[in-house]
């Protein structure tokens, strides 16, 4: 990773975490993999389900939901990031299409061959939804 700024280590996450949500929006399973860290350990807690452990369970559950194809775009809302050495942690709420955020997530991500991977995912359910953040703030 050739940035050494803060912010551009901040930038260089957040652009990451907008790939999953590309990828998840589009359905490309081939963006969603390399996504995902090779050697790191992951973990995928998809809403309302178990966690998934593993590289492979992982990538198996992305294949399914991506091969149904969302009929939305997914977005991750008042996403931040908080980096802390080669760890990264962004948090955020993630939204389809034009509705308010309904789940809170939190993606993790680590510096893997220069590059910043995925290694956890989590989203769950809000009591409450968040409303739409001003268009120029939204990390798609």
């Amino acid at each position: 990773m050739s940035e050494s700024n803060p912010n551009q280590i901040e930038a260089a996450v957040l652009r990451a975490n907008a790939e999953f949500y590309r990828a998840f929006s589009s359905g490309d399973y081939a963006a969603m993999s390399e996504l995902w860290a090779k050697q790191a350990p992951v973990v995928c807690f998809h809403p309302g389900l178990p966690a998934l452990i593993g590289r492979q369970a992982v990538l198996q559950s992305w294949e399914r939901v991506l091969a149904e194809g969302p009929p939305f775009r997914m977005r991750c809302d008042h996403a931040r990031a908080h980096v802390l050495a080669d760890t990264a942690i962004v948090t955020g709420y993630e939204g389809t299409d034009d509705r308010p955020a309904h789940l809170a997530v939190t993606n993790l991500f680590m510096l893997e061959a220069g590059q910043w991977r995925m290694v956890h995912h989590h989203a769950g359910p809000l009591a409450r939804a968040i409303g739409m953040p001003e268009p120029s703030r939204t990390v798609n």
